[in-house]
């Protein structure tokens, strides 16, 4: 459960804006879908390995 303590005389949309922030950090819409199916360890790897590729092809456009 993500806990955001808003400070005496601190604006509410800051306060929003960090509990977004920590959010999407936890990973919780995320672990939340991932956990609807069951998903093979040998897919899990594959898609790692894409992501890990594509990342990467990103980075070497970058330096040409």
């Amino acid at each position: 459960m993500l806990k955001i303590i808003v400070k005496d005389g601190e604006n509410i949309e800051r306060a929003l804006k960090r509990y977004k922030r920590k959010h999407r950090n936890v990973k919780v819409m995320q672990n939340l879908r991932d956990g609807q199916f069951f998903t093979k360890p040998s897919v899990k790897r594959r898609r790692e390995i894409q992501k890990a590729a594509y990342i990467q092809g990103l980075r070497d456009q970058e330096e040409i």
